[in-house]
Order: C-alpha cells, then structure tokens, then sequence
C-alpha cells in the first residue's frame, strides 16, 4: 500500500493511533539524583510548520529508565500525515508540591509518523539528545498500537511481549459482544460527542500485560431532552389554562380566585417560553459546565453530563466494559437552597396547605395526581373514539361486514378505557363542589367548622372519596341531583350497546342474505356481491351520532370538574406552589437527561445479551445513583432536591421503536407524572430485540440513590451538625432495591444471573448493605462500593454524582476503576497505586489540553485548587487521617493567599 503523501486517517485501515513510549539509561544533571520523569508530546503539521503541545504521560518517580503506563492517544478524526512530525520532551519533576510543577528538561527527539508506520513492527528506537542537539541523555522506544479496522470492526489480537515492552493490537468494539462500528455508529453518534480517550497498560498478577481503553465522552442530550421537556411542559400549562377558563360562570369568590391562578399560570408559562427560546439560541459546546450551574437561563441543564467508559482486554479473561454516567447533583442552583431543597420545602407546603383556612377546599396529592389523570386520559381517549367511530360509518358506506367488525373492536375498546377512567368518586364528589360554586348557590346546611381532634381524624382517612376536603366537607346541597351523573356517564354504555346491538343485526343479515343467494345460484357464492351500502350507513349514523353526544357531555362535565380541583391545587399555596413545581421540573429535567443518556447506552452495550433483554421487559432496569454530597449547608438542599428528582423517574417509561429517518434522538411524550420516551434504532439493531419489546411493551425504571458525604464539610455535619437526611434516604432506597431484587429473583431464571454469580452472592450483599447503612459509621464508603456491586451484577445503569462532577466524582469513579481492574482482572497489586495515579493525572488528558479545559475558567483566584482535594478518596478509610489532611490544606491555601 502506498502511503506517500497520504493522510493516514483518509486511508481505507482506520485506527486509534497510540504511542506507546519507555525510556532507557536516562542521565541526571547530578549524579545522585534520582529523576521523575514525564514526556510531552508535541505535533508539528507539515503545512503549519506550528509546533503544537499535544499531551503528556504520567510521571514515573525514581528510576532512569521509566516505563510509562499510559499511552498517547491521537483520535482517528485528528489530521495526522506521513509528513507530520511528533517531538517527544523528557523533563524531569523537581518539586509537585506547588500549584505549577517545577521541572527541568533532559531531553528531547522528533520523527516523521511515517518512519514510525513503516518501520519493522511499527516500533522506533530514538536517542535523547539536549536541546543544541550536542550531547545524548538517553533513548526512547515508541511503539504503535492499532485500535480497529474499518472493515469488520474488530480484529484478531496479537499476543503481548511483556519482556520488550510491546503492546498489542486491540479490537475497536463498543460492545463486548462484538457489535461492530458501523452498526452502532449511527444511533451512538446522535448521543455521544467529542469522545476522549487515554490508553493504559497495567501487568496483572501473573506478569502478563492488560490494556486499558478509557474514554469520556459529551452527550447532545444535555440540552436535548429539557428542551423536549419544557416544550411539553409548555403545551400541557396552556391546555391547563384553557380547562380553567372553560370552568364557565363561577360565584364571585371562586372568579376572582381564578383569575388570581390564570395570572400566575401565565407569567411561569411566559417564563417556560422564554427559556425555551434561549436554549434554541445555544450553540457550542454539548454540555453545562459547573460555572453555569448559577445561570437562570441554563437551570433546565444537567450539569458536566458525560459517560465514563472503561474498556479492559487482558490477555486471559474475556474483554469487558464498565460504564458510569457521571453528572452533578441535579437541583436548583439558581432557585437557591436557603429555605432547603424540595424535600423539605414540598413537606412544609403539603402541611400549610392543609391549614389555608376556607379560602379553598383541600385536596389530597394522591387526588390532584387522580384529577391530572382523568384529564390526560380525556384528552386521549376522546379523538381516538370519536376517530373510530368515523371509521365504523366509513365502513358502513363501503358495506364491507371485515372492516365493519375491526371498526367496532378498536371502537369499543376504546369506548370502554373511556367509561372506565370516569368510575371514580373523586369525579362525582367534584361535581358537586363545582354545583355550589356556581353564582346564587344557596347551601340549606351550611358547613360548621370542626375542632382540631376531628380534622386530624379526617386527614388520617385521606383514602376515602368522601374525605378529601380540608376543614369542611364539600357541602351536600338538597336541590343537586346526584344520580344526574351516573346517568349522563352510564348513557355512554347504553350508547355503545346500542351500536353493537345494530352492526350486530346488520352483520346477522347480510349473512343470510349471501346465504340464499349462494343456494339460488351457487357461482354468485364466490362472487362478492355489491350493495349501495345506504341502509346500513343510515341506521348506524344517528347511533353514533348519540353515543358522540353522550360522550361530549360527559367530557365537558369531566373536564370542568377536575379542573375545578386543580385550581384549589393552585389557589391554595400561590404563588408557592407554582414556585414548587417550576423547582421540580428543573430538577427532574436534569435527572430525566442522564436517564436517558444512561438508558441508550445499556441497550446498545447489551443488545446480544438475551438474558439482559428478557430482563428488560421482565422486571425492568435498575437505575443506581451514588450520591457524594454532605449534609451540611447547601449541599443539604441539593441533596434534597436531588432526592425528590431521582424518585420522580419512576413515573418514566421507556419504548424502543424502529427509526424510520436517520434522526435517532428519542421522543418524549406525556405530561408530569407520567411519561414515555421513545428510543430509535436503526433496522438491523431492532431485528435483534424480543418480541414483546418490538410489539412496544413499556419497560420500567427502579432508580434508587445512596449517598455518602465524603468532604470536609461532611466531617463538619457528622461531629456538629445532622446527618437524618442521609440515612433516611440510604434506608428507603435500600427498601426499593430490595423490591427490585425480589422481582428479579421472583421473574427471571436462575440462568440468568451474572456469571461472577459464583463469587459474591446478591443475597450475601444485599445483607451487608443492610448492616452497613444501620452502622451510621461516618463516611462509611462501603455503602457506596457495596451498591455499585449490586448494581453491576443486576445489569443495572451507574451514576455517580457530586455537587459539579468534578473532584470527587472523578476520585470516586477512578478509585472504582481500579478496584474493578483489581477484584475483576488480576491487576498486580503493587500497581494498584499507580494505575491509580496514572487515571487521575491531569497531565494525561490526551487531546484535552489544560487551556482547552472548559472547566478551568471555572476556577478564580478567590477558589481552591482540585490538587488540594486530590487524596479525598484515599482517605476515606480514615477520618483521623482526613482531619490532618484538611490542617495541611488549609494551611497550604493560607501560606498561598498571604
């Protein structure tokens, strides 16, 4: 093949072009030193003649001849040619203690990235040499690794040389099934953008070597699913707004109390429209920094939502991936955390709203969500009814008896869904609310107010209809009629029975008609007989006619009612309540982005796994946060908030449908409380699914959210201050998992347990959860290590997440990787550290260079630097150790500020 001038990434063999250096008999300006060293790279393009920095290894502490752990990765989209050329920088690390490093160059080497291709085993010997080019300090050995071709996705490996040093050629494949590139690249790239990746190799315990593929990535959904979101939260306020001006004539108390509630709803509502309209301005980049989370017109994003992927090949074990979502709290940052987050402020509100005097009658959370329902399922219901009843007429006209039959299945079961959502008392009850609101309602026994004693009693037996005001039952008025409804509500049936009844003559006798034609002359049975089709269309018009009219009636009394409880919703806490439930959907828009993100990404990782699909449809997904917060401050609010959002995605349901476009971003449908969202797959991967799942059964979400404060002011809440919040939400979620796990167990074979079954039983687990969360041992991370096991060998999503996923998400999460490449993969345990090191050095970012970091605007002189926070999480195992660290840095940031 001829490479002469020709960009390697245009060539028909793609791969992830990674250098691979090792160092030998480097020389120290003195004798005695021994040298910490790290390289630079840096690119030089041959049309640029620009030499630019490109990434540097970890440093290697205390030897001359370092053999560097991390590779360097160039991307298959970066512009690398034969001409270009890499210069390789060897400084050694004087001092790591202050915020810039202090280092000293030894030396330096450039080659052509042609030598390197065509070389014998792609592998280069270079000398070191000072700066003038004089005098030799060593050599460096770069070899070349492929990642992945471009024809079939993935290829053969090639065994490792552990004693030269030589690292193998690794497949590219985003799944460990072997689902090749071309077919996931379609519906991922939609999800995933500006991947970065870093390339390990770590021996294992029988000195052989693994290597690691790391790779974090932006997700478009950011920004995608809020604004989906507030476009249906748009559309379901303006339907609200109308129900509540159709409530028609109101007494003058109930009218101005309207009006109070429509002018509220419209501000919020021009607030949503004007969000909304700022997101569609955004350009750049796909995620929220952490110095945006303040920013009111951003509040609907999550924030640094990125997937973290750890992709190992060892030499033995099969080739595996471990996936996390890493995100921030999601909560309110611009709404603020002084009065708490939406835990607290939700309780407190339920509790005054109890207590608002006559103004309004009061309804239960668990009726306004009945009220929302009814209204939901009659603005769906009623056109499809009204659709097939025109298709029933439709086929009456064409006399086809096969079409007529289909028409009045579809019409019935819809018809019946309809009178079905309408046998509730909270409809009949609100009816007569609705009665004497109206103007020169004159009640003959007007409510008498009760003491305390009998009110407590009312509220303990919320459940009943009959219950649901506040201080006064919704007043009994001798002159309403309240059979009026059941008899408006029953005509609907009697209506459809009606019909039924008449297709079912009008089938009776076109089949003996056929019959007696078919005995008079047999050819005309073979034949299809025309008719005008007039008798039939003219019987059953004036029946569907009325069963349209009983229906309308119906809506327009349903619908007035329940929007009648939905303004004593409003009414009773303005403008609280809006306040509220404008801070749960900016909070729940943030969770609902990293669910989704999270969701697409496990389906295309276990699209070959049948065990994993039948799960899916089985008993559903389970969803773990690992929260990072304390519960001190303001950290306390966002955790709360972060709570109530977590807990509200179990009201989302998902669906996987077939892309019928080369646009593969999911659709969202529904309304609060309940919604569907739609996830596109391109043919090929749909063929692969179950039945059931393509029929487009409805899968579930079990998310469930342990936290763990693990920073300084997480010491300051557990020796000063209340750690409740905490343990009470580790206690409930525990509960919740549980659940899970006993559906699981309940609907799924026992063949279908994760083959490290054998190891660690879940049952085993589940018990030392259990005890440790009973502990209340401070900064007890087992809880956290604990349920992430869980998580991974019940298939589950993992999320990890801290105020701004940045240090301790990265500490958590990078700590995670080891222990997994530890407990999973035999990673030679004196390396563990230094894997450790090896993830968590900034220095080794590939592509993403310090200046290209949009985190790093974020930090101000005023602000501490991640370096001082850096060991939180080996420090965790002890708080006496945690309590000495924190003196140092705080004296370190003393001596740096004076």
């Amino acid at each position: 093949m001829a490479f002469a001038f020709e960009p390697i990434f245009l060539l028909r063999i793609l791969f992830l072009f990674v250098l691979s250096p090792a160092c030998k008999d480097l020389v120290a300006a003195t004798r005695d030193r021994k040298l910490n060293t790290f390289i630079q790279v840096s690119v030089l393009h041959p049309a640029e003649h620009i030499l630019t920095r490109y990434s540097s290894t970890e440093i290697v502490e205390g030897t001359k001849d370092p053999l560097f752990l991390t590779g360097v990765t160039f991307p298959p989209e970066y512009p690398i040619y034969e001409e270009t050329k890499i210069k390789l920088t060897v400084y050694d690390v004087k001092d790591k203690s202050q915020d810039t490093v202090s280092r000293s160059f030894l030396g330096c080497t450039t080659f052509r990235v042609a030598d390197l291709v065509k070389s014998k085993e792609q592998q280069l010997t270079l000398t070191l040499k000072t700066s003038d080019g004089g005098k030799t300090v060593g050599t460096i050995e770069v070899n070349l690794v492929k990642m992945g071709e471009l024809e079939d996705g993935e290829t053969d490996p090639i065994t490792t040389d552990a004693q030269d040093q030589k690292c193998a050629l690794v497949r590219e494949c985003t799944a460990t099934e072997g689902i090749s590139g071309k077919d996931n690249l379609p519906s991922l790239s939609a999800v995933l953008k500006n991947p970065i990746c870093k390339l390990y190799r770590f021996p294992t315990s029988d000195n052989k070597w693994m290597r690691i593929r790391e790779q974090m990535a932006e997700t478009t959904l950011s920004f995608h699913v809020p604004k989906e979101l507030i476009n249906l939260h748009i559309k379901e306020d303006m339907r609200r707004n109308q129900e509540l001006k159709d409530l028609g004539e109101l007494a003058p108390h109930w009218d101005n109390m309207r009006k109070s509630v429509i002018a509220h709803c419209d501000q919020m509502l021009s607030m949503y429209q004007d969000t909304l309209a700022e997101l569609g301005k955004h350009t750049g980049s796909s995620f929220k920094s952490s110095c945006s989370k303040g920013e009111k017109t951003l509040e609907f994003i999550p924030i640094n939502l990125h997937l973290q992927r750890m992709h190992v090949h060892s030499p033995q074990l099969k080739d595996s991936l471990y996936d996390v979502i890493t995100v921030g709290a999601p909560a309110a940052h611009f709404q603020g955390f002084k009065n708490g987050g939406l835990r607290k402020l939700l309780s407190k509100f339920e509790a005054e709203r109890r207590n608002t005097g006559y103004q309004c009658i009061y309804y239960s959370p668990e009726n306004t969500a009945k009220a929302k329902e009814v209204l939901s399922n009659i603005n769906h219901l009623q056109p499809l009814i009204s659709s097939h009843a025109d298709l029933l007429l439709n086929s009456a006209s064409q006399h086809s008896p096969d079409s007529l039959k289909n028409s009045l299945k579809m019409l019935s079961e819809k018809t019946e869904l309809f009178v079905h959502a309408f046998k509730d008392q909270l409809v009949r009850s609100a009816l007569l609310a609705l009665y004497t609101a109206r103007p020169g309602s004159v009640l003959k026994k007007p409510a008498v107010p009760r003491n305390t004693t009998e009110e407590e009693g009312d509220l303990q037996h919320q459940g009943h209809p009959s219950q649901i005001k506040r201080q006064d039952s919704i007043p009994h008025h001798s002159e309403y009629d309240e059979e009026e409804w059941d008899r408006v509500w029953a005509n609907v049936g009697k209506s459809l029975n009606c019909v039924i009844a008449m297709v079912d003559r009008l089938l009776e006798k076109d089949n003996v008609s056929s019959t007696k034609e078919g005995e008079n002359d047999p050819s005309a049975a073979d034949c299809k007989v025309f008719h005008t089709g007039g008798d039939w269309y003219e019987q059953l018009y004036p029946l569907v006619i009325t069963l349209k009219d009983c229906m309308g009636e119906v809506v327009t009394r349903a619908k007035q009612s329940m929007a009648f409880v939905l303004l004593q919703e409003l009414a009773c806490g303005l403008p609280q309540c809006l306040m509220l439930t404008l801070r749960r959907d900016i909070v729940f828009s943030q969770a609902l982005a990293g669910l989704v993100c999270g969701f697409i990404i496990k389906l295309h990782t276990g699209l070959h796994d049948q065990g994993f699909l039948q799960q899916l449809h089985t008993v559903g997904l389970l969803v773990q946060y690992e929260g990072l917060l304390s519960t001190y401050s303001e950290e306390a609010g966002m955790l709360e908030d972060m709570a109530v959002g977590i807990s509200d995605l179990q009201k989302v349901m998902f669906k996987i449908i077939e892309a019928k476009s080369e646009d593969f971003l999911p659709i969202i449908t529904g309304r609060r409380e309940h919604y569907v969202i739609e996830v596109q797959l391109p043919a090929k991967m749909f063929e692969l699914l179950p039945q059931e799942i393509k029929e487009g059964k409805l899968l579930r979400m079990y998310p469930v959210l342990f936290n763990v404060g693990i920073n300084e002011q997480q010491t300051l809440a557990e020796r000063f201050g209340d750690t409740t919040l905490q343990e009470n939400i580790n206690q409930e979620n525990l509960e919740l998992l549980k659940e899970y796990y006993k559906l699981f167990t309940e609907k799924m074979p026992p063949d279908c347990l994760p083959h490290f079954q054998e190891q660690n039983d879940l049952k085993g687990l589940l018990e030392n959860l259990h005890q440790n969360i009973q502990a209340k041992k401070r900064k007890n991370v087992e809880i956290m290590w604990l349920a992430a096991t869980i998580c991974r060998k019940l298939n589950g999503v993992r999320f990890t997440c801290c105020k701004s996923a940045k240090d301790r998400t990265s500490m958590s999460v990078t700590l995670e990787q080891c222990s997994i490449l530890r407990d999973e993969h035999q990673l030679h345990k004196d390396f563990f550290i230094r894997a450790l090191d090896c993830m968590r050095s900034r220095q080794t970012q590939g592509a993403l260079n310090e200046s290209d970091d949009p985190e790093t605007g974020c930090l101000t002189d005023n602000k501490p630097t991640s370096r001082h926070f850096y060991p939180v999480a080996l420090l965790l195992v002890s708080s006496h150790l945690l309590v000495v660290w924190l003196i140092l840095s705080l004296a370190l940031l003393l001596a740096k500020y004076q």
